[in-house]
């Protein structure tokens, strides 16, 4: 079948190349403005939603449920994509994400609501898996950069109106339907896409020599890895819940469990940055922990120390969300220009130095106006190196594990930013003492913390590679016969020549 790695296709413009497949990018598009609209809406209308249901012991819990049950779907999603082929797990990642949305928008209970968003969570990381197998194999590897960057916008759109709308919504409507609307929009916007997925079917395993990623994994075992995956991400967000004596060393210890368990669902030599595929994987858990853990604590710096209002604190999330979409488009027009191991390199690189900026910011007490400009730019590195680790995720991949790397791309992203956030939540609790946010210090110790990651992303990026969808044949071709060490890494010497169909003779391995 036609994947999205093929080189056949770079005959025809990428103009035209996108035209052809206008449709299934709207619908796309679409899904993915619905699920980031969600995300922020709830995080909106939330602290209403406990007070009704006399649910505030739970609160943490109703967001901390969606990241650890997200895990578990990105796992059965990966290996039934590749199995079966997209369609099926993501019309069930769907529809358990519409009857999650659904149960919460009519739960009396704040346990009930809690359930939806189990249900919830559990189809969305199924959803956001399947799209990137999709896109892989719905769309030519010249394409890729432009698909990320569109996806890229329709999460910023929302992040700046979402907000205001979902509130507005609550006050007329009540805050019901704001899970509700959610839900009857994805019906429409799914239908087109599922006509698109269904035509894009099962790899045949039968022609690798060990039988194909489905029976050398043991989906049975990447499962249960994956609970205990979702076990500790759970117990890492109610870390910084507990008690102060008691914070800490829950926080330790379910970080440790967490990569522990997180590791055999990651390429092999992940966490040794081991060149190729394990280094995307690698960057992506570095540069999610580091931004998602330090951004957080913007509006708080902003609202604490410079007397800003709640609302103006969030001109530097705007300012930066803006900046990530901007970054993103101008990737997705260069495309194959911009060698996707520079992009991330520099994405990197920006969001170490914004990190590290607003270490410094803090330290030396500069004007407000300083940290909204470190955050912008911290948001432009997102944008430049979120967008190409997807497309380098999928040019590392052959269509037999796409589903595979894919769960494990966005399994670090999660377990990278639940680290994060965790961790910097305890931190903060124990320099700021009782009173948590008393001057410079909580926020130096984030920040700081953050930006180790950071840098450890910048370490990482320029080990990530050349995928075998940017090279040509003429550069592959110097050395005969030349095979990675090892599936899914980078040769040592030049790359083997492309089969006519452009997809690599290997696969990226995991444990």
């Amino acid at each position: 079948m036609t994947t999205g790695t093929t080189a056949a296709a770079g005959s025809t413009s990428p103009d035209a190349l996108w035209r052809a497949r206008r449709t299934t990018s709207l619908a796309m598009f679409a899904l993915v403005v619905l699920v980031a609209f969600e995300s922020f809406a709830v995080t909106t209308v939330m602290p209403e939603v406990a007070a009704v249901l006399d649910g505030r012991s739970l609160y943490a819990f109703a967001f901390a449920g969606p990241l650890a049950t997200g895990v578990v779907g990105m796992v059965l999603a990966g290996a039934w994509a590749d199995r079966r082929g997209p369609a099926a797990p993501f019309t069930a990642g769907t529809v358990v994400f519409v009857l999650g949305l659904v149960v919460a928008g009519v739960a009396t209970s704040m346990p009930v609501l809690v359930a939806g968003r189990l249900a919830q969570g559990l189809g969305g990381g199924a959803v956001n898996v399947t799209l990137l197998v999709a896109v892989a194999r719905a769309y030519p590897a010249v394409l890729h950069p432009r698909v990320f960057a569109w996806f890229s916008t329709a999460w910023v759109l929302p992040s700046v109106v979402g907000p205001a709308v979902a509130g507005l919504l609550a006050e007329l409507a009540g805050w019901r339907w704001v899970f509700l609307g959610v839900a009857l929009l994805v019906v429409p916007a799914t239908v087109p896409l599922l006509g698109a997925v269904r035509g894009l079917g099962p790899v045949r395993h039968d022609d690798t020599p060990d039988g194909g990623p489905a029976v050398r994994d043991g989906a049975g075992r990447r499962v249960l890895w994956a609970v205990l995956v979702a076990a500790a991400v759970l117990a890492l967000n109610v870390a910084a819940q507990l008690p102060r004596p008691w914070s800490a060393p829950v926080a330790v210890v379910a970080a440790v469990g967490a990569l522990a368990a997180a590791r055999p669902l990651l390429p092999r030599g992940a966490l040794r940055m081991r060149p190729g595929l394990p280094s995307v994987i690698t960057t992506r858990v570095l540069v999610s922990g580091a931004f998602f853990g330090a951004q957080v604590y913007v509006p708080y710096l902003l609202v604490d120390r410079d007397g800003w209002s709640t609302s103006a604190s969030g001109l530097g999330l705007s300012t930066a969300a803006l900046a990530w979409s901007a970054s993103s488009m101008v990737q997705g027009r260069l495309g194959h220009r911009l060698p996707s191991r520079s992009a991330v390199r520099t994405g990197t690189a920006l969001v170490a130095v914004a990190v590290v900026g607003a270490t410094v910011v803090t330290v030396l007490g500069l004007p407000a106006w300083a940290v909204v400009a470190v955050w912008t730019a911290a948001g432009a590195g997102m944008g430049m190196a979120s967008s190409r680790l997807n497309v380098l995720v999928l040019g590392w991949s052959t269509p037999q594990d796409q589903g595979r790397n894919s769960a494990a791309h966005t399994i670090g992203d999660s377990v990278g930013a639940s680290l994060a956030l965790a961790l910097t939540g305890v931190l903060v609790v124990l320099v700021g003492g009782g009173d948590g946010y008393a001057g410079p210090g909580p926020f130096v110790a984030a920040f700081a913390l953050t930006a180790v990651l950071a840098l450890g992303a910048a370490v990482a990026a320029p080990r990530v590679g050349v995928p075998p969808t940017e090279r040509t044949p003429a550069a592959g071709a110097a050395v005969p016969g030349t095979v990675p060490s090892e599936p899914g890494t980078v040769p040592s010497e030049a790359s083997p020549p492309l089969p006519a169909d452009g997809i690599a003779p290997t696969s990226a391995s995991s444990t």
